[in-house]
Formats: structure tokens, sequence, C-alpha cells
């Protein structure tokens, strides 16, 4: 297994920019990182991407989101491809003030349904040895079990990734085609069904450092007359899907716990939920 190259404290800035602008951007960069060995080959240099997301029936992670809230986190599980024998990774992606906390431990897929459930799986089903690993593993089943968060939305993009040869002080991503349907099971099938496309043909372009900002991002930034503002892949995927669409229980015309006419609400505003995230 290769090396991973997970950045577990960060900062990070965000960008919407077009593909014209991400193809000189690949030309900028590659004086300063390589390209990830993932991407190796690949077309458009980038490997595919999956999460499933996962949040209570009345979407607290995604409201603390929306409200801003300052110390918050999401839980995911991630995984790059849909065959039985790939690992999947249950991760924790923490924001504390402005740095993002990361923390995630990989399982064998037979143990999945066995996390979900609230249990910790067994020495055989883990990934790796990595003591790390199994307190990421424990946090999130506590996590999940305070809020009693279950699947919600399966996310799926193509990433080209650019690392430095040596160290993970900084790493630069631009994400294509970022779509989003519910998913309200643990079926870790890369094949979606009826997505939708969150950004259209734009790319999500993600800054990524662990200190202080770098010269060269700067200039980058400065070059391309890039404009930061927020691109959260969870946030706006519920927004454009409609968070209604994600609960179970649905709701009822006239309140809960009434014998009354079961009704799909509106779907949002997309105003509403286009901030800074």
């Amino acid at each position: 297994m290769a090396k991973d190259k997970l950045q577990a404290s960060r900062f990070e800035q965000k960008y919407i920019i077009t593909e014209e602008v991400a193809r000189q951007i690949r030309d900028f960069v590659r004086s300063y990182l390589e390209l990830d060995e993932h991407g190796v080959g690949q077309p458009d240099y980038s490997y595919q991407v999956h999460s499933l997301y996962l949040d209570s029936d009345d979407l607290k992670c995604y409201w603390s989101t929306i409200n801003g809230d300052k110390n918050r986190y999401k839980l995911r599980l991630r995984f790059y491809v849909g065959k039985p024998e790939a690992p999947v990774f249950f991760e924790i992606k923490r924001r504390m003030n402005n740095c993002i906390m990361k923390q995630r431990g990989g399982v064998r897929r037979e143990a999945v349904n066995l996390l979900l459930a609230g249990h910790l799986p067994e020495q055989k089903h883990l990934v790796s040895r990595d003591s790390k690993q199994l307190v990421a593993l424990q946090r999130f089943s506590q996590l999940m079990l305070d809020i009693h968060a279950k699947p919600k939305v399966h996310i799926a993009y193509y990433r080209e990734a650019y690392v430095p040869h040596d160290d993970n002080s900084a790493r630069l991503t631009m994400d294509r085609q970022v779509r989003s349907e519910p998913e309200l099971t643990a079926r870790l099938q890369a094949e979606m069904e009826n997505p939708i496309m969150v950004w259209g043909r734009d790319v999500v372009l993600e800054l990524k450092f662990t200190n202080r900002f770098p010269d060269w991002f700067r200039e980058l930034v400065r070059v391309f007359g890039l404009r930061q503002c927020g691109a959260a892949k969870y946030v706006d995927g519920v927004a454009l899907l409609g968070e209604y669409r994600l609960d179970p229980r649905r709701v009822t015309k006239f309140g809960e716990g009434l014998d009354s006419e079961i009704v799909d609400p509106p779907p949002p505003r997309n105003e509403e939920f286009h901030k800074a995230r």
C-alpha cells in the first residue's frame, strides 16, 4: 500500500476556477510540486475520489457549517474504487477556527457495516497496525453515536493533485466533475444513479499548507487573479439536492407527531446557501 500522505493538520484556501485556468495552473505548479503518484498515466492526471457523508436525520453537521460554527466536524467514508478488496477510510474532518484537522482509519470492506452499527472492528479488519488509525476509528464511532449519524450523501469527483517530493508542507488539488446524490445506505459503489453537478464544468482549486502560506502560493493567486470563496462539497451538494430528501422520516404538513399528510417541501433557494463555508 502506498504511503499515506494525509495532512493531519493544515490550513486551506479554496477557489472556483474555469478549466482553462486549471490547465494554466497545472503548468505553473509543476515548477514547485510533483504530480501525485495516483494521477500518473490517468486522463487529466486525475484519480477518482468517493465520499459517503454521514449526518444526523436533522443534519447537524450540515447546519453547523451553514451557521458558521467555529468548531465543527464532518464524518465521511472515503474510498477510491468500488472493488470489494479495496479499503474504506473512516474520516473525521474537523475545523477548529481556521485550522483543518483530519483523522482517519482504514478498514477492509467487510468491517464497514460493523463500524456503522457502532462497533469497533477486529484487528484482522484493519488495513494498518498504526495506533493512530485505531484511535481515529474509536473517535469516529463516538461522534457518530453522539448524533446518531447515518449515510446521507455520496460525493464523487476526479482529483488532480500535486505534492512535495519529501514532506507534507504544501499540497495543491484541482477537483473536476464534482457530483452529488442522496445515498442512505452504505453501498460504497463507484457508480452513481442520478447525480447532480455541483459546480458544472468549473474546477475546485484547493491550496493546502501546514505552516505559513508559501510565497509561491501567493504568487499563483496574484498571477491568475484568484478570489477565495467557499466550496464545501457536502454542504453545497445538500443545498442543491434539498435537505428534505435526506431525511427518511420526511416531514408532515401540520407538525411532528400528528396524523397528517406527508408532503415534500419545496427545494431551497440557492442564494441562501452559496455563502463562504
